[in-house]
């Protein structure tokens, strides 16, 4: 292996990165350490292994105003044959260090640009307005920008929890809970789980509140698992990807429920279908929603007959969503560490693309 195989095992780790770039932002930190402080063997992966993750936390604080919060295995990935071993992490240390932190600097302005790229799609929420917001553009900003397509099923997450929050909200949908007045000496028996758990007991023996959509949070095992569940039943996968048999099994499989709703693309519908019913599996499909049901129901709460009522508030949801979602990273700040660590003061071009050294390197 020589510096260009590294360079292509590194700018895999960044191409495969979402918006925040934990991972190569994690290389960079241990290559900088490795640099200035030099108190660990770069090719023995447990004297840095775990101090690197903080590493990587303290500066995306400073950074994105935010940690990781992958599972400690996930994290690993990062050190795995097929991203970044200690082996690859020597050869750039080396590269590293003889041109005063260049491959630093090479992943940090990667970083910039990737926010750079999100900053100016996620403006079109802002600038826009009910009458100008179009769903099929906003969705397409990331489709077409190769360094946000990472990215696109969590904004697929956050344009299907606006649209169906709002409606659930507006519409006005409640939970009635009660139970059979056969079974009231069984209630009586177990009044303290009822009343803890149900929220009812003999005295009151119905329990009504509103209908709710929340948002699991942030998952890291892309296409599998629940991304959003109501408090009436259902549990939302959100699917923006082509649906293999494995990553059906994990749908149905890894979500406990026999109401599972899918968005997809219009495009997978039948595709899903046919594999659901092929598999014995349609019967805990509730129902599967297409981007085209998304862009009508968008189009009518914008600029239907309810848009007055429904319009903003749908904005409103999507906009703050997307800055829980996407914290804007700290341009100040990206600066200041530049500046710090000198990086600013490196040749332009070698930033950009530093690690073509010569073929027997």
């Amino acid at each position: 292996m020589n510096i260009k195989d590294a360079k292509t095992a590194l700018d895999k780790v960044i191409n495969k990165a979402r918006v925040h770039l934990y991972k190569p932002i994690q290389i960079a930190e241990i290559l900088y350490k490795a640099r200035t402080v030099s108190d660990f063997d770069i090719l023995a992966l447990e004297s840095y292994r775990c101090s690197s993750r903080g590493w990587r936390d303290e500066i995306c604080q400073k950074l994105l105003g935010r940690t990781c919060t992958s599972s400690a295995r996930y994290q690993d990935d990062v050190f795995n044959e097929n991203a970044t071993p200690p082996r690859v992490l020597a050869l750039l240390d080396v590269e590293n260090k003889a041109k005063k932190g260049i491959v630093e600097a090479y992943i940090y302005s990667k970083f910039s640009s990737k926010y750079t790229q999100m900053t100016d799609a996620l403006n079109y929420t802002n600038a826009s307005n009910k009458e100008t917001f179009d769903l099929k553009t906003f969705i397409n900003l990331f489709w077409e920008e190769p360094g946000l397509r990472r990215s696109i099923d969590k904004i697929y997450e956050i344009v299907v929890y606006a649209i169906f929050t709002v409606l659930v909200s507006e519409i006005n949908v409640k939970i009635t809970v009660n139970y059979n007045p056969k079974e009231i000496e069984l209630l009586k028996e177990f009044s303290d789980f009822a009343q803890r758990v149900i929220c009812i007991d003999p005295s009151k023996p119905e329990f009504t509140s509103p209908a709710k959509i929340y948002r699991v949070g942030v998952t890291n095992a892309a296409d599998r698992g629940l991304d959003m569940w109501g408090n009436f039943g259902p549990a939302v996968q959100i699917k923006h990807l082509q649906l293999t048999e494995d990553l059906a099994e994990g749908i149905v499989d890894t979500v406990s429920s026999d109401r599972i709703v899918i968005v997809c693309k219009s495009t997978e519908q039948q595709i899903i279908k046919s594999l659901l019913n092929q598999l014995g599996w349609r019967s805990r499909i509730q129902s599967i929603i297409t981007e085209d049901d998304l862009c009508e129901w968008y189009n009518k709460a914008l600029k239907g007959q309810f848009k007055a009522r429904l319009g903003d508030k749908v904005l409103t949801v999507l906009r703050n969503e997307i800055v829980a979602e996407f914290p804007s990273a700290d341009t100040a700040e990206v600066s200041e560490v530049l500046t710090e660590r000198q990086y600013n003061q490196l040749d332009e071009t070698m930033r950009k693309d530093p690690l073509w050294g010569s073929d027997d390197r």
